[in-house]
């Protein structure tokens, strides 16, 4: 069995290995994000049931708290969606935008 080398000494096996890694690495964001989102739901569910239980008729306070952690939510879930590196399009555009 032959193994073929890159010029810079990377094997296909690290490749591989990298590529494990990224993925786990990914599988537990997207674990961290589940958490985060059950984690709001029940509560901001909690909180509008004690408004509901103390002042059903008055001002609606748990929006606060669900405002700003929303906020945060959305940034987790940007973490994890968002891609890690810009397209390679817009690299060669930047570069050029740059080069004059």
């Amino acid at each position: 069995m032959s193994t073929t080398f890159h010029p810079d000494g990377i094997t296909p096996e690290d490749d591989a290995m990298d590529l494990r890694q990224l993925a786990i690495a990914q599988l537990r964001k997207k674990r961290d994000l589940q958490a985060h989102v059950i984690a709001f739901v029940m509560v901001n569910l909690l909180l509008t049931a004690i408004w509901l239980l103390t002042n059903p008729g008055g001002f609606y306070w748990p929006i606060i708290p669900l405002f700003g952690w929303g906020i945060g939510i959305a940034f987790h879930i940007w973490d994890v969606y968002a891609p890690a590196a810009p397209p390679e399009d817009r690299i060669r555009r930047e570069m050029d935008r740059l080069s004059r």
